[in-house]
C-alpha cells in the first residue's frame, strides 16, 4: 500500500458512477474513493478490521474507475497491494479458508479442471434441482455449480505449431489458459486458425500452466510470481518474443509481469524481452490479409473489464467485427459496468455478482442480437448463467470464433451455443 499512490486521490468523486458496487449500494466505503480513504487510515495506523477487509473484498477489481479518474490514480496497483495486505493480516473463518483452498487448488491447474468435465456433463440436468441443497450448504457452492459451462465432450488437442497460410508475416506464441483450454477449447482452436490464416506461424507450447491472473488479483502475489516465471520460461523455450492472449483476465495479468517480478533483478530483463498482446490488439496492428466472407447476423459485443479498462483495448475488437461483411454490430447499454464475473468474484461474493449478472443479462436481452460476443471465459459463463435464470439461453462466441467463421466461409448457425 504505497502512501504516494494513495495521496494521488483528490476525492473528486468521478469514480463513483463508474463503480459497480457503488452503483448497487450507494455506500461510500464501497466506492474507489471510500476504499482509498480506508487504505489511508490503515497506512496511518488503523488496524485491518474485519469490516475494513470486507469493503476491500467487495471490490470487483474491474478497474472501471482507473480510466474514469482525472487525476490518474493507480487504483489497480492499490487494490492489488491492499488485497495482499488483507491476506497477510486477516485470518479468515474456517469455511472461507476451505472454500478459497478449493478454488485456488483447482482453477489454476488445467489437469484438475479436466477431471471435472465428466461429472459436470452428468450434472447439467440436475443443476436447477441441486441448487436449493447447495444454497443451504453454502451459497458459494451453489454459485460454482450454476456457473459451470457445458463441458466439452472431447478434448481438443492443438499441435505444437500451426503453419502460416500464404506468406509468413509473423511468428507468435499462443497462451492457452486454464479455464479457456479445458472448457472453451474451441476458442483456442479458432484463435490458432485465425492467426494462421492471417499469415502467422503459431507456436503452442505443451505443458502450459496458469499465467497467475487469479492469484495476482486475489492478494496472492508470491503464488502469482511463481506462475509468471513458469509462463515466461515456457515461451522463452518456445523461441518466440510475442505471445497472443485470448482471455481478458490473462492478458491483463501477463502485461503486469514486469511489475509483479520487479523485485527480482534476475527476471527483469527476461520479462521485458517478451510481449504479451490481446488477440484483437495484435490483429489490428497486423492488419487484415485473408478474405472475409459474409456473416449475415446481428452481434452484441460485451466489453470484458480486464480488456477494456485494464488494457484499454476497446476499439480493436469492434473494428475487427465491423470488418466482417454482413455483420451488424450492436452496443450493450451500460457496457462499461462489470457483469459480476471479475475472476473469482462471482464465487467469493455470489450475491453481489448475481445482482450485476442479472443487470447485465437484461441489457443483453434489450440488445436483441443473434449472438453475444465476449473475449473472456469468466464473462461468458457469468452472463450465460444469468440468462439461464431468465429462461433465455443465448448463443455466445468469442471474437476469434466470429473471425474464424468469416475467414472459413461458415454460416452463422456454426457460431455459438449455450455456454
Amino acid at each position: 500500500m504505497d502512501p504516494e499512490l494513495i495521496g494521488d486521490c483528490v476525492h473528486c468523486g468521478f469514480c463513483l458512477p463508474a463503480c459497480p458496487t457503488y452503483t448497487l449500494w450507494g455506500e461510500e466505503m464501497d466506492s474507489p474513493r471510500g476504499r482509498i480513504h480506508l487504505m489511508k487510515q490503515h497506512v496511518e495506523g488503523t488496524p485491518m478490521t474485519a469490516e475494513m477487509a470486507g469493503h476491500f473484498d467487495a471490490c470487483l477489481g474491474c478497474m472501471a474507475c482507473v480510466p474514469a479518474c482525472p487525476s490518474g490514480v493507480r487504483y489497480d496497483k492499490l487494490i492489488e497491494s491492499t488485497r495482499a495486505e488483507v491476506e497477510r493480516l486477516r485470518r479468515r473463518p474456517l469455511a472461507d479458508r476451505v472454500f478459497r483452498g478449493l478454488v485456488f487448488g483447482l482453477f489454476p491447474y488445467p489437469r484438475r479442471l479436466r477431471a471435472l468435465r465428466t461429472p459436470l456433463r452428468a450434472g447439467q440436468g440436475l443443476r436447477s434441482r441441486a441448487r436449493p441443497l447447495l444454497e443451504r450448504l453454502d451459497a458459494r457452492l451453489a454459485a460454482m455449480a450454476e456457473l459451470a459451462p457445458q463441458a466439452p465432450r472431447r478434448r481438443v488437442r492443438l499441435p505444437e505449431r500451426v503453419a502460416a497460410r500464404g506468406p509468413r508475416r509473423a511468428t507468435v506464441g499462443l497462451l492457452t489458459g486454464c479455464v479457456q483450454s479445458e472448457f472453451f477449447p474451441q476458442v483456442n482452436a479458432a484463435t490458432a486458425r485465425v492467426l494462421a490464416l492471417e499469415g502467422c506461424d503459431v507456436v503452442i507450447p505443451r505443458g502450459q500452466g496458469c499465467c497467475g491472473a487469479l492469484s495476482v488479483h486475489s492478494g496472492r502475489p508470491q503464488e502469482a510470481a511463481r506462475f509468471a516465471r513458469r509462463t515466461v520460461e515456457t515461451f522463452e523455450r518456445a523461441g518466440v518474443t510475442t505471445v497472443v492472449v485470448n482471455a481478458a483476465g490473462c492478458g491483463s495479468s501477463t502485461k503486469e509481469y514486469a511489475d509483479l517480478l520487479a523485485g527480482d533483478p534476475a527476471w527483469a530483463g527476461r520479462v521485458r524481452a517478451l510481449r504479451f498482446a490481446d488477440l484483437s490488439e495484435f490483429l489490428a496492428e497486423l492488419g487484415p490479409a485473408a478474405e472475409r466472407h459474409p456473416l449475415p447476423m446481428t452481434v452484441a459485443y460485451h466489453d470484458a473489464c480486464h480488456l477494456a479498462h485494464a488494457q484499454g483495448v476497446r476499439d480493436q475488437p469492434r473494428a475487427l467485427l465491423a470488418g466482417v461483411p454482413g455483420l451488424t454490430l450492436r452496443e450493450i447499454a451500460e457496457g462499461s459496468l462489470c457483469c459480476g464475473s471479475a475472476g473469482t468474484y462471482n464465487l467469493f461474493q455470489p450475491e453481489a455478482a448475481r445482482e450485476l449478472g442479472d443487470r447485465k443479462a437484461e441489457r443483453v436481452r434489450e440488445a436483441a442480437a443473434d449472438l453475444l460476443v465476449s473475449a473472456n471465459p469468466g464473462c461468458t459463463m457469468q452472463i450465460a448463467a444469468a440468462m439461464r435464470r431468465r429462461g433465455a439461453d443465448i448463443r455466445v462466441a468469442h471474437t476469434a470464433e466470429v473471425l474464424d467463421a468469416s475467414l472459413r466461409g461458415l454460416p452463422p448457425t456454426a457460431l455459438g451455443g449455450p455456454a
